[in-house]
């Protein structure tokens, strides 16, 4: 215990932390307190039992404290196992960028120059030109050319980078900062991490374009279509595969090459192949030449290039490259006015593209020419054809008038039209009501239809080159003919009447049923079958009576083209559509052609006097609604049984017109007949097509005898007339002798 009146020191800063004494003073001392004896044990204070706290500077000190055992055995192994992940870690990071490293060197390896690289379609390319050399339709993958990063358009060139990638001079290769922001997107719309937005650089999409370096092989058992969706593809190893093949290609080749092969190979909806190609498909100029309007209508197709084709919807194609103009302006590659032009004033199409003429008439070309040089090339094609696209855009109007003005609404009909020249060149070719279609059921040329009466000039034009005149005549009266293995067959008129003597030029033009099939018999039908099918109309003609009122098949085209033989003097016609065909580095062509005519089939008299014939249906028959004021017009109606199908067919001295209308499903036309809509469709297109022409006389030559026709009928019906009152007078004279007789009388 603590002597009574001993004050404890207070513990102030100077005790608590002595201050250093010299090296020498501090031996002294220790000395001295080893030299002193060592005191006895007195009674213990509680002072001085107490002892001295570490932190309080006393002379003795406190073992630490260790804590709670449990949470340091979790931080042990929380510890170990941190330890563990990064021993783990380092060595597998090492051991993958050894693997990247060899997997980019080995894809480095393979890679061939750029330049191989810019076109890499399987199959080739075919161009329409119309008959003044400008193109009107396309087929394949269109490729227009190689362009560069350098000779491309400015504003094409940032319109690429706004949209798709604005890090492209900056990444490596692939953009991790990307394909975070796109997997969080697409988790935040619903869908899964690698559906929908992708994240994909400009490289990475270069590589999705070329495969990964996997040519497209047909031997491999994969069509086009499964190979390019295996390209597609999104799974994650095929996600990793891409990367490894972009960061390949930075290695290989510099930014603006992969621009380059990118620009050339990506496809723009239409069969566009490269931004060359979609320029010139819808603009008709060059990717060098496009201003920013057009420019952000090319960018926008990359997303999605058949939804945002502007030959498919121009409005949405507009509004999707407004996105574009607001990114451009976004990123500083267009200013304020730029932007503001841009969309003001959105990129239009050019004339062909917007008409998107001929249609049918390409498909009809790409059919009769040979299928290595067409659907089958793995060449570009330029095909030259015979078609005029102010006479097409007349037929299409003509079509579109008459069912908008004259059709019920909601009709399901169909029609047909074919315009050609005498010599086989079809000059324009609708078939079917929606001419804006590529690829769709051609009426003209695939639907075999029954001709009905437009079949009755090959009758009659058989009878004129056998020697017979138009001024001929021949009885209408009741006919049967006794058919093996059918019976009897009584043809009758349209009108179920009889018309007594006609010449064989009223036959033709009311379209008189009995006449037809008696003057078909009486020359011989066999005679007709070869004239019929010399002209061209040979596909499995019928061998009965019933051949002379249009009981065969036949198309359109085939039918437009034996009238043509008719309008040309008698000569066959095989209408043709192309005029040469030639390789696009080519100058020379590797097939050509001037004219479709072949072999006569009748003499020319007998064509010019058919030609007359059949300007009377016009004119007094059963065709008048076809009339052109001021023009010469010959041509014939033609209705089948229930009125299936509808015909008119007839030329100026110019052109052939051939129409057909009817139902795909063979319903019957309600109050419609050759004379009526057919023709009708007819003048429409004939009127389009002669708009400012100045009227040519049909070649005709009229029958040598010295009366007109119309006077030769007035006589025969006198004549008839006059027999009628004789035979009247002596059934009467006859009748009053009997009656004489009965009651005695005598003469």
């Amino acid at each position: 215990m603590a002597k009574k009146g001993r004050k404890t020191p207070p513990l102030v800063a100077e005790r608590r932390y002595p201050k250093a004494k010299p090296a020498g003073v501090r031996r002294a001392q220790a000395g001295a307190r080893a030299a002193k004896p060592a005191a006895k044990p007195g009674p213990k204070s509680k002072t001085a039992a107490r002892k001295p706290s570490p932190r309080r500077g006393g002379g003795g000190s406190r073992p630490p404290k260790r804590g709670n055992p449990i949470l340091r055995f979790f931080r042990w192994v929380i510890g170990g196992i941190l330890r563990l992940i990064w021993a783990v870690s380092w060595r597998m990071g090492l051991v993958m960028a050894l693997i990247l490293g060899v997997s980019v060197g080995y894809v480095y390896m393979t890679l061939p120059e750029a330049s191989d690289l810019l076109d890499g379609r399987a199959r080739g390319s075919v161009t329409f030109l119309d008959r003044d050399g400008q193109p009107f339709a396309w087929r394949g993958d269109q490729f227009g050319g190689a362009i560069t990063a350098d000779t491309v358009s400015e504003h094409l060139k940032h319109a690429i980078i706004a949209t798709e990638d604005k890090r492209f001079y900056r990444h490596f290769g692939v953009s991790p900062r990307g394909v975070a922001s796109a997997v969080r997107i697409n988790l935040r719309e619903g869908r899964g991490p690698l559906s929908g937005h992708g994240g994909s650089t400009i490289t990475q999409q270069t590589a999705k374009l070329l495969c990964l370096g996997e040519p497209f092989d047909p031997a491999a058992g994969l069509t086009e279509a499964e190979y390019e969706a295996a390209c597609r593809e999104s799974s994650i190893w095929r996600k990793a595969k891409e990367a490894v093949y972009a960061m390949a290609m930075e290695v290989k080749y510099d930014k603006d090459e992969i621009l380059t092969i990118y620009m050339n190979r990506a496809f723009l909806g239409a069969g566009a192949r490269g931004f060359e190609a979609a320029a010139q498909r819808y603009f008709g100029i060059s990717a060098a030449q496009v201003d920013p309007a057009q420019a952000a209508m090319l960018a926008g197709l990359l997303v999605a290039p058949t939804r945002y084709a502007p030959t498919a919807n121009l409005t949405r194609s507009q509004n999707r490259a407004g996105v574009i103009v607001g990114l451009m302006e976004e990123q500083g590659y267009l200013t304020a006015a730029q932007a503001t032009q841009a969309r003001t004033q959105p990129a239009a199409l050019s004339q062909a593209a917007a008409e998107k003429a001929g249609g049918y008439f390409a498909d009809w070309v790409m059919d009769t020419a040979p299928g290595f040089l067409t659907s089958e090339t793995t060449e570009d094609v330029i095909m030259r054809t015979t078609l005029d696209l102010e006479i097409q855009r007349a037929a299409e109007e003509a079509l579109a008038f008459v069912f908008t003005e004259m059709v019920s609404e909601g009709s399901k009909a169909q029609a047909a039209i074919v315009v050609m020249s005498a010599d086989g060149a079809v000059r324009g070719m609708v078939g079917g009501r929606k001419t804006k279609v590529s690829g769709a059921f051609n009426r003209a040329t695939q639907a075999l239809r029954q001709t009905g009466s437009a079949f009755k000039p090959f009758v009659y034009a058989t009878a004129l080159e056998l020697g017979a005149s138009p001024l001929d005549t021949v009885i209408d009266e009741p006919y049967c003919l006794n058919i093996p293995g059918s019976g009897e067959w009584c043809p009758r008129n349209y009108t179920n009447q009889f018309y007594g003597r006609v010449t064989l030029t009223r036959a033709l033009q009311d379209s008189l049923n009995i006449p037809a099939v008696k003057v078909s018999e009486s020359v011989g039908r066999q005679n007709v079958l070869r004239v019929a099918a010399d002209f061209g109309i040979d596909r499995d003609l019928v061998d009965s009576p019933s051949l002379a009122l249009g009981a065969s098949e036949s198309t359109l085209i085939e039918m437009t083209g034996a009238y043509a033989g008719i309008l040309n003097g008698g000569s066959s016609v095989m209408p043709y559509g192309l005029t040469d065909l030639r390789l696009l580095a080519d100058r020379e062509p590797l097939l050509s052609r001037e004219s479709g005519i072949g072999e006569r089939v009748i003499r020319e008299p007998a064509a010019r006097q058919l030609v007359w014939m059949m300007s009377k249906v016009v004119e007094e028959g059963s065709g008048q609604r076809a009339q052109l004021p001021g023009w010469q017009v010959a041509g014939k109606t033609g209705t089948t049984q229930a009125a299936r199908d509808a015909w008119f067919i007839g030329f100026t001295a110019d052109y052939v017109v051939g129409v057909w209308m009817g139902y795909d499903d063979n319903t019957p036309l309600r109050g419609v007949t050759g004379g009526g809509l057919p023709a009708e469709i007819w003048k429409q297109t004939m009127q389009r097509v002669h708009e400012g022409d100045t009227p040519v006389p049909l070649p005709m030559d009229v029958p040598s005898a010295a009366q007109p026709v119309a006077q030769q009928v007035n006589q025969d019906i006198q004549g008839f007339a006059d027999q009628l009152s004789t035979d009247l007078q002596e059934a009467r004279d006859g009748f009053l002798r009997d009656i004489g007789n009965i009651f005695g009388r005598r003469n």
